[in-house]
Formats: structure tokens, sequence, C-alpha cells
């Protein structure tokens, strides 16, 4: 856990260990919470979350490695087994979903992925037998209204985007926007909003989601063009996202030049890996190594020159994001998977994204809930604490990135002057050290074995109480001192005396 160094911690076993040279040496200059500077700020909603269209219409998605006897286990004619299961439609009115996402909120909710790509709007209560041609499931007037009901329960604000197959156009293959101007005029006849949309899920993947094969940026920008001049006479206050790819390369940078000057916001997805589901080779042995949880830098680079050069001063906002893609690995709703979910957080607050957005809030391997439970998976319970301790202005904590020592600060949420530092040790072996000038309240995040899904805090099981109800949290007060942090640790640090002037 975390505690302070004794007179003889320094000694030959601490040497023989990878531990950071302050062990072995002179420590570092104290860190000061009072003099951090300001170098940023992240919405407000920052910690985002997706619920998956497929999940609101019901019908095919990622598979979970552990199958629950009581889910459905029914796949359509033509669907790989091993790759997908049927799951009826998500319950929206849950008790228990809405009490845990309300936790995580003020948030965005984007309800989008591959499959909204070809999801027709009904625009009636009750689905057709069958999909119109060009079409692969079926959006009703129900089904949306309780996604906005949902949404505005639990403090989420809408992201969408629009049916981009075969069926939303027209002879020559140029989009339509007929079914985006139902939806459109849907929503407001309920009292809803859309926030924000993306023309399309993943233009760079875009046959995956039913557009005919050879669709290049060419054609993409002549519908973006078509959807931009759209939304902005039939909704002009809602933001518009994109390009939204997953991907880094030449495709993606000609996607991205195509829509650039009518975007109000860059999006991109980024995964690190796809899972094994897809026939990925990433393994848990190198989850907590420094090329694992520094790709989001890279790709966020990447991003962020097209940006520099193609919308200069546009917000940047990473809209899909887990631990690998289709679906996530089998570690994905471990512990271990929550080192790379925060050190993302902290990296992408750090780096000026302005919101992130987890996939997926409850289905698959890498939800923040079991799907079939809805029991918080770690990730739910780091996404939690960083919601109750982590404001948004980003501090330079002052501490080089190094392996084993990963330090991130912010204001304190709700503590005018209150500075909290998030620091994790991605080692499995050694306890790392600082020095810190002010007392501070710790919350440490362990487990008894990484791959568990149980997650600890202060050496206490985090676990739901009484009518689902979430646990009161108390920090462990810690005077100014050396602080170790042991290894396969997170640790929160809230310094709710810090004076900083930065957090008034």
């Amino acid at each position: 856990m975390l505690g302070k160094i004794g007179a003889g911690f320094c000694g030959a076993l601490a040497c023989a260990l990878p531990i950071d040279p302050a062990c072995c040496g002179a420590l570092p200059d104290a860190i000061t919470p009072s003099t951090m500077p300001r170098i940023g700020a992240v919405d407000t909603r920052f910690q985002s979350y997706n619920i998956e269209m497929v999940e609101i219409t019901g019908g095919k998605f990622w598979k979970p490695y552990r199958q629950d006897p009581a889910a459905p286990s029914d796949t359509p004619p033509g669907i790989d087994s091993s790759l997908y299961q049927y799951r009826p439609p998500i319950d929206l009115a849950n008790a228990r979903l809405r009490k845990l996402a309300g936790a995580l909120g003020p948030a965005y909710l984007r309800i989008s992925g591959t499959w909204a790509n070809s999801t027709y709007f009904a625009d009636s209560d009750h689905a057709p037998p069958a999909p119109p041609f060009g079409f692969n499931d079926v959006l009703t007037r129900m089904q949306w209204r309780g996604a906005i009901d949902f949404a505005r329960s639990v403090d989420a604000r809408i992201v969408t985007s629009f049916a981009t197959s075969a069926g939303s156009r027209d002879a020559a293959g140029v989009w339509t926007p007929n079914q985006a101007d139902r939806l459109l005029r849907f929503t407001r006849s309920i009292g809803g909003a859309i926030a924000a949309a993306e023309f399309m899920n993943e233009p760079d993947l875009a046959a995956i989601g039913g557009v005919a094969p050879g669709y290049d940026a060419g054609a993409y920008g002549r519908d973006f063009r078509i959807f931009s001049e759209f939304m902005r006479q039939a909704a002009p206050d809602t933001m518009i996202l994109g390009p939204g790819t997953a991907s880094e390369g030449d495709t993606a940078s000609d996607l991205f030049a195509a829509s650039a000057s009518g975007l109000n916001v860059v999006s991109y997805h980024f995964y690190g890996a796809v899972s094994e589901r897809c026939h990925g080779n990433a393994s848990p042995d190198t989850a907590l190594s420094e090329d694992w949880l520094s790709r989001t830098d890279r790709t966020l680079a990447f991003y962020k020159r097209l940006r520099d050069r193609l919308a200069p001063g546009k917000p940047i906002w990473l809209t899909e994001t887990a631990e690998a893609a289709c679906g996530g690995n089998r570690w994905a709703g471990s512990f271990l998977d929550t080192f790379r979910y925060l050190d993302q957080l902290g990296r992408l607050a750090k780096s000026g994204v302005g919101i992130v957005m987890h996939n997926t809030l409850a289905a698959s391997d890498y939800g923040l809930l079991d799907e079939n439970t809805l029991e918080p998976r770690p990730n739910y319970w780091g996404a939690w604490l960083w919601r109750q301790l982590m404001g948004s202005t980003v501090l330079d904590a002052g501490v080089p990135l190094q392996f084993g020592l990963h330090v991130y600060a912010h204001c304190q949420k709700g503590i005018p002057g209150g500075v909290t530092l998030l620091v994790i040790n991605n080692d499995r072996v050694a306890p790392r050290a600082l020095r810190l000038s002010a007392a501070s309240l710790r919350y440490t995040l362990d487990a008894a074995d990484l791959m568990d899904t149980d997650v600890r805090l202060n050496g206490g099981p985090l676990r739901l109480g009484a009518a689902d109800g979430l646990p009161a949290i108390t920090g462990i007060a810690t005077a100014a001192d050396t602080l170790t942090f042991a290894p396969a640790t997170i640790t929160f640090l809230a310094i709710p005396g810090a004076a900083n002037e930065a957090c008034h």
C-alpha cells in the first residue's frame, strides 16, 4: 500500500530493484501543490461513455468470453457465433444502471458505433417485420425516447451519428438526409436534444458499416458537405464532430482533409490493439509497459498534427476508446486495465483533449459495468474516484513521466484552492517514492491479483451497498513527508489545503 519510507528502506534491497533513483541517493525536491501552474482545462463532462446503437435496438454485439448461462445465446443466421452474441435491447429504465451512470455525471453519452451506420429509424413505436433494403437494424420511437429519458435522468448529453448505409442513399449512391431529418424532428418533438454528432462512425472502415466498397475520401467529402449544410439548417445548435476515424495514415488524413472546414470539434477513435476475437495478440504481460500506455500519446500526436494543419484551434475529443477493439481482451474487465484507463485520462487531460468517451458503459468485456449483473468493474471504480476527486483545471505536477511513476495533477473537485494528484505505479515489482510538501488524504486502489475483477480501496473491498448505494469513501490522512507507492497500485492524493491560486 502507501506509507512513509522507513529510515532503512534505501538499503541493499532497494538498490537491487529498479526503483526510483531517489531511494539510492538524494530524493528529488519536494513537489509543492500550492505552486503547481495551470496548464489547461477539460470539459466538466470530460469523462464520458458510449452505449452502442445496437444495444438500444437489440442485435448482435461482441460475445463476452465468460458467457452467463442465463444470457440469450441465439445467434442469427450468418453471424459468427465465436465473435457475436445476440442481445435484446438494453433496459435503460433499470434502477441500478441509472444510479451508477448518474454517479459518473455530468457526462456525454455517445449512441453510435459501427451498427449505427446501417440502423433505420422507423419513426413509429413498433419496428417493421424486417429492416428496409439497405439497413440491418431498426430503431423505434419508443427505444429512442427511452435513450433520451435515460440521458436526462443521468445528466448526460447525447452524441450520435446517422445512418450512411445503402438505404440512406439515392440511386447514384449519394447520401440523403431523410433518415437524419426524421430522427432530429422526433427528438425535438419530445423535448430532447442532440448535443453533437459525427456524420458517420469510422469512415475509414466504411464498408464494415454498410457503405459500398470503394467509398473514398472524395465521396466522403461530397456527402459530408451535404451533411454539414443540412445540420446548419436543421440543427444549428448541434456540434459537428469528425472525422471519427480509428486509424492513422493516408486514409485518415484524406478523410480529415475532406471534412475539416465543416467541423466544430475534431474527433477520433483509439484502441491500442484489437482483441483476440479479431486475431489480436496483445498480452496481459505488457499491459503495464510504457510502450502500451504511451500508445495513446502517439495516436493523439497524429491527430494533433492534422488538426494544426487543417483545422487550427479546433478542440479535440476522443469519442471512442477502450482496452482493445472488438469487445476487449479477457483482462479488459480486470484491475489490470484500470492502469490504462486512468493513465489515459491523465495523459489526455494534460495534452489538451477536452472529452474522452469510454466504450462501453455496460456491454461486452470492456464495459464499465458487467452487462448481465450491472455490477461495477474495476474501471468503473476508477472512473467514479476520478469523478469524485479530479476537477476540470489541469496542473503541471512537475514530475517527469517515468516507468513506475506517472503523476498527474488537477485542481480538486469542489474544493477552492485544493489539488488532487493521481499517482500510478505501473511497476509490478518495486515501490516508488515522492516527497510531498503538504498533508494529504490518500485513496489507493489495488487488487489481490491484477487479473481480479474485485478491487480494494485503502485495503478494503469496493462494493455496492444496500439498494445499490455507492460506498462512502474516506481518505487516509498523511502528513507532509516522503511517501511510498507499492508496486502495481493507483493512488489519488487529495490536498484540500493546498491553497493553489489556480484552483480558486
